[in-house]
């Protein structure tokens, strides 16, 4: 199953792939997290690397071949993309977890993201999974990558939504580009909410945009003292939170609970 984690841009994307892969894999799941957003750099720690991987961008020739490249049928050469037959230099593993990044934005005046998308839309389609195999991709901010149509070969979509209302209509607009083009597991997470009261309110708004939320993450001191570390604790409320998460995602995709 591939799952799409998007929503605005500051919402906690990155912070809840690292939740879900790092759940998945506790639970016996190969998991394959695919850094798609150009801008965000810090993914690779919160998942315990050292560092990050060669972009697969570099793969095809870099951004200049990969402009050239944008015409013609096929990017990659392989008709088929096995988890296990990406490049070394390309992946890095550890304990059932699998990081591989598209490309990011690195200096002034080098041109649109278009290239990246184009890349991560090809890289998602052409790659095959096992039963016991996972991909969590960390989609860019916002909406862009729907009109790039990144999101053609996803299974599942997960908003993260925080409270103020922008990240609502963000949410909305989500929605309908994923209804689209025909995905069909749909939810909301809402994270960093600061009162129960608040979590009614965010529930009332998705619920009228027709957004079935799946769980809900309240602000989590920890969460936030990591994040200046560039981790994620292995421990708290935001990480006893996401396993519900998961296990309703597993669930509605017809997947056991363990891998």
């Amino acid at each position: 199953m591939k799952i799409s984690v998007c929503g605005k841009g500051g919402s906690g994307k990155s912070t809840m792939v690292a939740l879900l892969a790092n759940e998945a894999v506790t639970r016996g799941y190969q998991v394959l997290v695919v850094d798609s957003d150009e801008s965000n750099t810090g993914l690779f720690r919160m998942l315990g690397f050292d560092r990050a991987p060669s972009p697969l961008m570099e793969l095809v020739g870099g951004k200049k071949n990969l402009k050239q490249k944008m015409g013609q049928p096929a990017i990659f050469r392989e008709s088929q993309i096995e988890t296990a037959h990406i490049p070394e230099q390309y992946s890095l593993k550890r304990d059932g977890l699998q990081l591989v990044a598209i490309g990011k934005i690195l200096q002034s005046l080098e041109g649109c993201a278009c290239p990246m998308g184009v890349l991560s839309r090809e890289f998602l389609k052409k790659l095959t999974l096992q039963r016991d195999e996972l991909v969590i991709v960390d989609m860019e901010a916002g909406v862009e990558h729907f009109g790039r149509g990144v999101d053609s070969s996803i299974d599942s979509v997960l908003i993260v939504v925080e409270p103020p209302l922008e990240s609502v209509n963000v949410a909305r607009k989500i929605y309908e580009l994923a209804s689209e083009i025909g995905i069909k597991n749909v939810w909301a997470i809402m994270n960093k909410v600061p009162s129960g009261e608040v979590v009614a309110k965010l529930k009332r708004e998705l619920k009228e945009r027709r957004i079935e939320v799946v769980g809900y993450i309240y602000f989590d001191a920890d969460i936030f003292k990591s994040s200046l570390e560039g981790s994620i604790p292995k421990n708290g409320v935001a990480v006893s939170e996401i396993k519900g998460v998961l296990d309703h995602i597993l669930s509605r995709a017809g997947l056991p609970a363990s891998g």
